[in-house]
């Protein structure tokens, strides 16, 4: 009786214990943290300094920008669908290689197919995704250096733009009126918006930590106008603490525009160079003077290669 008296006193005096471990404060942050990481912090684990480099990360971005750094070949698939998603009105399907020369680069398609109305009848893309898709993955003649060709003014500023609010989500976008700044997940006036977490998660046979940001159940209109990213997952590997996976979801919605999209990205190295291995999209878009564009795209890089 003794010994079973003793057991319930240690069960009620370790407990509230634990459930203080599971709670991690930052910067006026919650972080909720599974029974691995309170292990892990116990000996040694600094949460502070892991969520410290997820937020000023900016290896995912420049991962997509060492795509101008080596050559590669690609599977792209890029399908456009009507409105519920489910049929496809054009699609192209091909197969791509980038070779590079010295600080310059080339691509040769292998083949391609297509269907619908994927090309204009002058040859140009018919639809923006799959401009952006071009925008960054295709490269038409012959390019030197680390951008993405010849395209200027305010156009190209607006692909950046698109480019930094897709591809380093989480950091805020100077210049794009009213979500520019509604991205920053980590800005004392977003986060009150998010349930945030770090747990341990084995991703594509790595052990990974794994950041995670949700936008909160239950939020009213008001407070749900003020946020773009729904939820943005990140997959470090513990060893390296490199990023090695992404998933992440972004939707906003007023009386000019909106959009909706989800992406998944598998991350790879070549000698040094972190970059992406495949790449999952889904989404619509609906901006002024265009019609609502619904597509998904699929990209799968590998044979990746130095300068030839």
């Amino acid at each position: 009786m003794r010994k079973f008296l003793l057991l319930l006193l240690l069960l009620f005096c370790c407990t509230p214990l634990f459930s203080q471990d599971t709670a991690f404060k930052y910067k006026g942050m919650t972080i909720n943290l599974d029974e691995v990481v309170v292990k892990a912090k116990r000996i040694g684990f600094d949460v502070a300094g892991f969520i410290k480099r997820v937020e000023e990360d900016t290896t995912f971005y420049r991962a997509f920008k060492n795509l101008r750094l080596v050559g590669f070949t690609a599977d792209n698939d890029i399908r456009v669908t009507d409105k519920k998603g489910g049929k496809t009105i054009a699609s192209l399907k091909s197969h791509t290689r980038q070779i590079m020369t010295g600080n310059c680069r080339k691509m040769e398609v292998i083949d391609e197919k297509t269907t619908g109305n994927f090309y204009t009848k002058k040859g140009d893309y018919n639809y923006y995704t799959a401009e952006l898709y071009a925008n960054l993955f295709f490269t038409h003649g012959t390019v030197c250096g680390d951008e993405g060709g010849s395209s200027k003014g305010s156009l190209a500023r607006h692909k950046n733009q698109l480019k930094q609010l897709i591809f380093n989500p989480g950091k805020p976008i100077t210049g794009v009126p009213i979500v520019g700044n509604k991205v920053a997940i980590f800005d004392r006036d977003l986060m009150k918006y998010y349930d945030f977490s770090i747990t341990s998660e084995a991703y594509t046979g790595t052990d990974c930590y794994v950041f995670s940001a949700t936008m909160r159940k239950n939020l009213n209109s008001i407070d749900r106008a003020e946020i773009v990213i729904n939820e943005l997952i990140t997959y470090f590997d513990k060893e390296t603490m490199e990023i090695v996976g992404r998933k992440y979801s972004l939707s906003y919605k007023t009386m000019i525009f909106d959009f909706n999209v989800r992406m998944n990205v598998q991350m790879t190295k070549k000698d040094d160079l972190l970059l992406p291995a495949l790449i999952t999209y889904s989404g619509t878009w609906n901006v002024p003077l265009k019609k609502r564009e619904t597509a998904d795209f699929t990209a799968k890089f590998t044979e990746f290669k130095s300068e030839q």
